[in-house]
């Protein structure tokens, strides 16, 4: 079958450089630069901007330019009128050329902030619509229009149609039989890239195309399946990315609308993620030379090639619905424990996100309902451990926020106006105080910027991510920067937060795997921060009383170290104790509520913390009343006489030894010391008068033996406590 002309459509730029001949692989490898050579001019990255139109200049790789070192000698003056008027992505490969990108160490860019409207609003705010003027640009990635640069032909003259139905015959021969070598797998995918550059004129391709999508789709899978997953040796690969991109830029996607296209999609992920990392690939061709590639470049052109196939897919994306797709297949991959997928998976994404800013043109419905899992996982790979990872996830981080800005914008109502300029006001404010390189390196500042814009549910996202962060036992760097993003968005957000008790619940189970003291006590924080708020603390402490009593270590350490301001502490206090009062005011019933014996613990923990110290000398003597009432109704019984909620024991971990007697005892004694009733506590020790209250017949002995002391005395007269006489 002889191999199409490959010059007849336009192919993405870049992604078949350096040392891979179109025509042949034994050609491959030549004039291709050497490895340090290659390192350095992609600053140890793997991708790199697409290639400017128009003929490219030499320059030298240390000016941040494009440098191209032709393997195709004197061919180089044929083509260049052709490739003149080619743009980025497409270009004539009949010969190829080495072309490796290099970033410029500034092409992050700066934040150029312009919200001079803002006075204008101030005056007027009902006068004015948000636009884009309203959003202050970010150098570097203004929006700009995506101008098609296909190689159209302009007649369909016999000897083009004649073409066309060769490249579908010749597709339609693989459809009915099957490839055996790399040439004709080559040959297959590079027809059908040709076939596609037709797609815009030509009615019998279209219609071809259209009815062969399941068949094509289960060739790739069938290509993809047959490439090794520990070895890189050929570039089916790489044709495979830009035959998918090729066909997604004439509005064909391969990748979605279907499970087996989604399974597709998975597939090509992990066959270039999971690879080996580069210095394995580079042993193992060593070990195994296959005479054909230079292992490093084919890589290198070959991750390109699928980084420009993700790009290709949110050129035209108006609903995100395409970045929703992408972002759930990179999801696993961006937090990989291994350094060089995750590096993979976060320079994809970056590129992503580049792209997308350039090209956004949003549209109603949106349907990336992720934002906030999306800023906090990029967010946490900004302090990861891999230089190269957290500077590409910095990068996206830079993106992100100017799609942030405009989706807001879209979705914004006149209800939430206000609410809008506000928040743009204050990312103004937070960017002219810190430079990018700060606000990418420091978590904590990234948790304040995208605060303003992420609704509740958003948050909900946000923290959740956080919280997974801090099992990332490997990279220590990870928990660190979890705990700053944590404490920050919990502290700035305030009470925008849904499913509390959700957050609650992954806190605590958290709580055991954090070793480092920073962290525990910035999560330990954030749950004082929410127990503080009004709006939260009966719905945290609910939550905390649900757990087996004796707590644990961990939950102990909670409520021993709770850190509220000193207006708080009495309202959190108040809201405990009324949470046994109300078991106490109840009907009686067959048991004890369960909640009466946790929060008795609770109780008991928060004393020996003493950091409630203010509060607890205020609530003395509702303290004190309400632990003795919890001592009468507890004596003569055990756990087995407590409505403990089904499945928070097993039968092994509910000890004899504890009982509902016990709990509260113990936390009547500590209330008695962190008030400085040394005398009474004294008093009660000589004269056996724990004993005396935990006795049937002689507790209210026990009781008259505290009351007769100065400090208590009102006990004695207390209506409270006359249902003990009865």
């Amino acid at each position: 079958m002889p191999l199409p002309y490959r010059g007849r459509g336009s192919r993405l730029a870049s992604s078949r450089g350096a040392s891979t001949s179109v025509h042949s692989p034994r050609r491959a490898g030549r004039g291709a630069p050497s490895s340090s050579h290659a390192l350095r001019l992609t600053r140890r990255r793997h991708s790199s901007e697409q290639v400017p139109p128009g003929p490219e200049p030499q320059a030298d790789f240390r000016s941040g330019k494009w440098l191209q070192e032709h393997a195709g000698g004197d061919a180089r003056d044929s083509q260049q009128t052709a490739r003149a008027g080619m743009g980025s992505r497409h270009r004539i490969c009949s010969q190829e050329e080495v072309v490796i990108p290099c970033d410029s160490d500034n092409d992050s860019g700066s934040v150029d902030l312009q919200l001079s409207n803002l006075e204008d609003i101030k005056k007027d705010p009902s006068s004015l619509e948000l636009t884009d003027s309203d959003i202050f640009d970010i150098t570097g990635l203004s929006q700009e229009s995506f101008i098609y640069s296909y190689r159209h032909l302009t007649q369909q003259g016999p000897d083009n149609e004649a073409n066309v139905e060769r490249l579908i015959q010749s597709i339609q021969e693989v459809f009915n039989g099957e490839l055996q070598s790399e040439f004709e797998k080559l040959t297959f995918l590079r027809s059908l890239s040709s076939l596609s550059q037709t797609l815009p004129y030509d009615e019998t391709t279209e219609s071809f195309i259209h009815s062969h999508i399941t068949d094509i789709v289960h060739v790739l899978n069938m290509l993809i399946e047959e490439e090794p997953l520990h070895s890189l040796f050929s570039s089916v690969r790489q044709e495979v990315f830009i035959t998918i991109a090729n066909l997604s830029y004439q509005d064909i996607h391969l990748l979605f609308g279907s499970e087996d296209r989604a399974d597709l999609f998975s597939l090509i992920t992990k066959s270039i993620i999971a690879l080996p990392s580069v210095e394995t690939l580079i042993q193992l061709q060593e070990i195994m030379p296959s005479g054909s590639y230079n292992t490093e470049c084919l890589y290198r052109q070959t991750f390109q090639a699928f980084s420009e196939m993700l790009q290709s897919l949110v050129v035209k994306d108006p609903h995100l619905e395409n970045l929703d797709t992408i972002f759930k297949q990179m999801d696993p991959w961006l937090q990989s424990t291994k350094d060089h997928e995750r590096e993979r998976a976060t320079a994809s994404m970056a590129q992503v996100l580049k792209c997308l800013s350039r090209h956004l043109s949003l549209k109603l419905p949106l349907r990336f309902q992720r934002l906030g899992h999306f800023v906090a996982l990029m967010a946490l790979l900004c302090g990861d451990s891999v230089t190269e990872v957290a500077e590409e996830a910095a990068e996206g981080m830079h993106c992100l926020l100017h799609v942030t800005l405009r989706l807001k914008c879209t979705i914004y109502d006149k209800k939430n106006h206000p609410n809008l300029r506000r928040a743009m006001k204050k990312c103004q404010e937070l960017l002219e105080l810190y430079s990018i390189k700060q606000f990418y390196s420091c978590p904590f500042k990234i948790a304040q910027i995208f605060e303003a814009f992420l609704n509740s549910n958003e948050l909900f996202q946000f923290v959740m991510t956080t919280l997974d962060g801090l099992e990332n036992l490997k990279h220590p760097c990870t928990q660190k920067s979890a705990g700053e993003l944590l404490i920050t968005m919990v502290k700035n957000a305030e009470s925008r937060f849904e499913k509390v008790p959700e957050i609650m619940g992954v806190i605590c189970a958290r709580l055991s795997i954090i070793s480092q003291p920073r962290v525990r006590r910035q999560i330990i924080n954030t749950v004082s921060l929410f127990i503080s708020r009004p709006k939260y603390t009966d719905i945290v402490i609910g939550h905390l009383l649900c757990h087996p009593v004796p707590y644990d270590r961990h939950l102990a350490e909670l409520w021993r170290t709770l850190e509220v301001e000193l207006p708080s502490t009495t309202w959190i206090l108040w809201r405990l104790l009324r949470k046994l009062q109300k078991c106490h005011n109840e009907p009686t019933h067959e048991k004890m509520a369960y909640v009466a014996v946790a929060a008795t613990d609770a109780l008991y923990e928060v004393f020996v913390g003493n950091r409630l110290q203010a509060a607890t000398f205020r609530l003395f003597p509702q303290l004190l009343m309400t632990l003795l009432i919890q001592i009468h109704h507890s004596i003569g019984l055990t756990m087995s006489d407590v409505a403990v909620p089904s499945g928070l024991y097993t039968e092994q971990e509910m000890s004899s030894e504890v009982t509902p007697l016990c709990f509260a005892i113990q936390a009547t004694k500590s209330l008695l010391l962190r008030t400085l009733c040394w005398q009474e506590f004294n008093i009660m020790e000589k004269n056996k008068g724990w004993t005396l209250l935990e006795g049937k017949e002689c507790h209210l002995q026990g009781v008259s033996l505290l009351a007769n002391f100065s400090r208590v005395q009102w006990l004695g007269d207390c209506p409270a406590y006359t249902p003990l006489s009865a």
